[in-house]
């Protein structure tokens, strides 16, 4: 269990809470390079954080997150004129660029100088892989922005979904630390080779470890006679869950991150990125964008109990219900809007979940000391991870892991031989099949 005062604390993330203001050090996904896909094209609204906000392309190409309220008198700039370099307001013609500063007044004298004493809400944007972040925090204080894999093979080689999650980011995030529930959550009554194995052995043994970017997560299964499972996904600070998702044992191409982001204390934005890294994307592998609607909303959800069909449930898979997102979406949003963990009763497989829940306490007491949480960016030597990878494999029941897997380490030691160039990568395949 969780006391009711350490849930409030990770659950609560507007402006002013103490794991608020531990979301604003990073850079978060803030909403997708497609829905302002041109300059000049029409502003999206963005919630972020419990923030109400407003992202627009320029005239440039440059992106702006603004306050979605006008600094006049408060109307919705989701309305407003695209043009020229800024954004302008329909109700009395107020117009901002991308930094907050107010271009234009033209309802006030033509010698006023009003515009040059306001300043608009606007935070800092980068774009990268399909995805446009922010960063909501202190501008002195500003992180570089991570430098990983995923963010730097070629655009054709990813793919990214993006839907709205009808609880708090935390409940989404904890089941991506959580191996043994895909022995009964994702069960399906055909086996493909990882979920024959899934369903050997439910009862993973777990081993957790703090690391510079978060917290490492293996999971160990029996296999069958002389043999053993292990999976590794990983927590990456604040609300990044990476995982194994779409891979036969031993498929070292890449991997899935899913992303919790706080849209406010009891909704969050779910971001499925995939990526390869020899590779083009192919279609079928981007199969959840069939489970989302064009407001970003999934086709099955709470209101129409996620078309659960029962003799599906009987025959097909263990749930009746079609996709592994909406499986995920069912379990965590039908805990309630935030789930008073004071109520639970936490096991052995619990223990991952444990370690993140403790890792995040732990960055809210640093900051609140004083100090830095972890994985915020200074060093550009620093600013690279090849121990942040996430894949299962199979190997003898004796071998150690640690010694196969040497560049798992708790900082960038080694490189991690996936990341080498193609021709490389296929002799080191080659090699241990």
């Amino acid at each position: 269990m969780l006391p009711k005062e350490q849930n409030e604390l990770l659950t609560r993330i507007g402006p002013g809470t103490p794991m608020g203001e531990v979301m604003r050090r990073y850079w978060l996904p803030a909403l997708l390079s497609e829905e302002i896909p041109e300059p000049d094209s029409p502003p999206a609204r963005v919630r972020l954080l419990g923030e109400e906000l407003v992202a627009f392309r320029d005239t440039n190409g440059r992106i702006g997150l603004v306050g979605e309220h006008c600094a006049h008198r408060g109307t919705s700039l989701f309305y407003g004129r695209n043009e020229e370099c800024g954004l302008r307001c329909i109700y009395h013609g107020w117009k901002f660029d991308i930094e907050g500063n107010v271009l234009d007044t033209p309802a006030e004298p033509p010698d006023s100088d009003f515009k040059t004493k306001v300043k608009h809400t606007a935070y800092p944007t980068h774009e990268a892989a399909g995805i446009i972040y922010a960063y909501l925090g202190p501008r002195q204080k500003i992180p570089l922005f991570p430098n990983y894999e995923w963010n730097q093979v070629p655009l054709n080689y990813t793919y990214v979904t993006k839907c709205l999650m009808e609880c708090s980011y935390l409940q989404g995030l904890e089941g991506e630390c959580d191996s043994s529930h895909l022995s009964l959550l994702h069960q399906t009554f055909v086996d493909g080779p990882a979920r024959a194995i899934w369903r050997l052995d439910s009862a993973p043994a777990y081993e957790t470890e703090e690391t510079d970017f978060g917290v490492r997560l293996i999971a160990t299964r029996k296999a069958g006679p002389g043999r053993q499972y292990i999976r590794f996904s990983s927590f990456v600070m604040p609300v990044l869950g990476g995982v194994p998702a779409g891979r036969p044992p031993d498929e070292l191409d890449g991997f899935e991150v899913h992303m919790y982001v706080p849209y406010d204390d009891t909704h969050s934005w779910r971001y499925d990125f995939g990526f390869r890294r020899t590779r083009a994307v192919e279609p079928q592998e981007v199969h959840r964008r069939k489970q989302i609607g064009p407001d970003y909303r999934r086709i099955r959800n709470a209101a129409n109990n996620y078309l659960q069909d029962r003799e599906m449930q009987k025959k097909v898979n263990f749930t009746g219900i079609e996709d592994f997102l909406n499986h995920d979406a069912c379990a965590t949003e039908s805990m309630g809007p935030i789930y008073d963990r004071s109520k639970e009763h936490l096991g052995s497989s619990d223990k991952a979940v444990i370690a993140v829940r403790k890792y995040l306490l732990n960055a809210v007491k640093a900051l609140q000391d004083g100090k830095e949480p972890p994985h915020i960016l200074r060093d550009p030597a620093k600013n690279h991870f090849p121990h942040i990878d996430c894949f299962a494999h199979l190997l003898p029941a004796e071998a150690r892991w640690r010694e196969r897997f040497d560049f798992l380490t708790a900082t960038a030691q080694k490189e991690n031989p996936a990341a080498y160039a193609p021709a490389e990568k296929k002799a080191l395949q080659a090699g241990e099949k």
